[in-house]
C-alpha cells in the first residue's frame, strides 16, 4: 500500500470532519501528493464552487468524497429537508466536476442508513434497493443511495471509474461529540461522563448496531480505493451485531457510571437491526481490527482527556 500510494494525486473533501481527519493523516503516512477541501474553503451544494475547487486540483488520481451534512437521529428529525438537499447537492455537484475534470477514480462514502427499514440481517449489498429506509434518517439515506445511481450511469456512459462504498456505523477517537450532531456511541460515552447521577437514553435497547473503528474504516476506504473498481457497492462493518442495551451497559461499566439510566420509550428506536455482511471487502485482503470494547475505551479515554 505504501508504494501504491507515493506520489498520487489525492483530495479529500470533507477533510476536516471525523473521517476525513483520520483519512488525511494516513494518506500523509503513505507519501501521497494530498489536496484537502472543508465547506469552510468550497461549498459544494454549488457546482460552481465544486467546479472551481477541481480547477484548482487538476489532473487527480483520486477523489474521495466525505463531504456531508449529517447527524444522529434527533438532528435528522429536526432536519429532513436540509439533509435530503445538501446530501443530494454535495454529491450530484461533485460528481459531474469529476467526470468533466477526467478525474481517474472516485470513491463515494455512502451510508448504512440507505438500507432499507427491514433488510435481512447480515445486510447484503445486492439488498440496497429492496425497500424504503428507516423513517428516521430517510431522507439522508434516499439521498446517498443517489449518489450510487449516479455513478453507476457515469460509468456506463463515459467509463468514470467510481466506487460507492457503504460503511455501517462509525466512532473513535476524534468523534463528533455535539449533542445535536453526534451518533449514538458518542451520545453515550457523553451522557455518561458529564451526567453521574441521572442518564436518560431515546428508545427501548432493543434496537442492533453494527459499529466500526474509525481505523477500520479508512484502511478499508484505501484497499477499496487501491483494488475496486466494479459499480456494485460494498460494505465495511464490523459483521457483529450488538443490541443498543447491550452497548449502553458496556459503555457505562467502562466509565464506571453509578447513577440511574432512564429510557425514554417515546422516543424512536431508529431502524430496528443492522449488521452488515463483508465479505466483499474481506476478499479482497481488508478486516477490522479494533475489537469494540478495546476501541470505547480508546474513545471515552480520548473524550475525558479532552475535557
Amino acid at each position: 500500500m505504501v508504494n501504491f500510494w507515493q506520489g498520487k494525486r489525492v483530495l479529500v473533501t470533507g477533510a476536516s470532519g471525523f473521517v476525513g481527519t483520520h483519512l488525511c493523516n494516513r494518506l500523509q503516512e503513505l507519501g501521497c501528493d494530498l489536496f484537502i477541501a472543508t465547506s469552510n474553503d468550497f461549498d459544494l451544494r454549488r457546482s460552481i464552487s465544486a467546479s472551481i475547487m477541481l480547477d484548482a486540483n487538476d489532473n487527480l488520481d483520486f477523489i474521495f468524497n466525505l463531504a456531508a451534512n449529517v447527524g444522529g437521529i434527533g438532528y435528522n428529525q429536526l432536519h429532513p429537508y436540509n439533509l435530503f438537499y445538501d446530501n443530494i447537492q454535495i454529491g450530484v455537484n461533485l460528481i459531474h466536476a469529476a467526470i468533466q475534470h477526467k478525474v481517474k477514480k472516485f470513491i463515494q462514502v455512502g451510508t448504512v442508513c440507505a438500507y432499507p427499514k427491514f433488510t435481512p440481517v447480515p445486510f447484503d449489498e445486492k439488498c440496497l434497493w429492496d425497500g424504503y429506509p428507516e423513517e428516521t434518517n430517510a431522507p439522508y439515506g434516499i439521498a446517498k443511495r443517489v449518489t450510487l445511481t449516479q455513478l453507476q450511469a457515469a460509468r456506463q456512459e463515459y467509463g468514470f471509474n467510481g466506487i460507492y462504498v457503504l460503511p455501517t456505523n462509525l466512532y473513535g477517537v476524534g468523534d463528533t461529540f455535539n449533542p445535536e450532531q453526534s451518533h449514538v456511541i458518542p451520545a453515550l460515552i457523553k451522557k455518561f461522563v458529564d451526567n453521574p447521577d441521572e442518564v436518560e437514553i431515546w428508545g427501548s435497547g432493543d434496537a442492533s448496531r453494527d459499529f466500526l473503528y474509525v481505523t477500520d474504516a479508512v484502511e478499508g476506504l484505501l484497499l477499496l480505493a487501491e483494488k475496486y473498481d466494479r459499480p456494485e457497492p460494498v460494505n465495511l462493518g464490523s459483521g457483529e451485531e450488538i443490541r443498543i442495551g447491550v452497548l449502553v451497559n458496556l459503555i457505562s461499566d467502562l466509565i464506571g457510571f453509578c447513577g440511574k439510566i432512564k429510557w425514554d420509550r417515546t422516543k424512536p428506536d431508529g431502524q430496528p437491526r443492522r449488521v452488515l455482511r463483508i465479505w466483499k471487502a474481506k476478499e479482497l485482503g481488508w478486516s477490522p481490527k479494533v475489537k469494540l470494547k478495546d476501541g470505547l475505551t480508546r474513545t471515552i479515554e480520548w473524550y475525558k482527556n479532552s475535557l
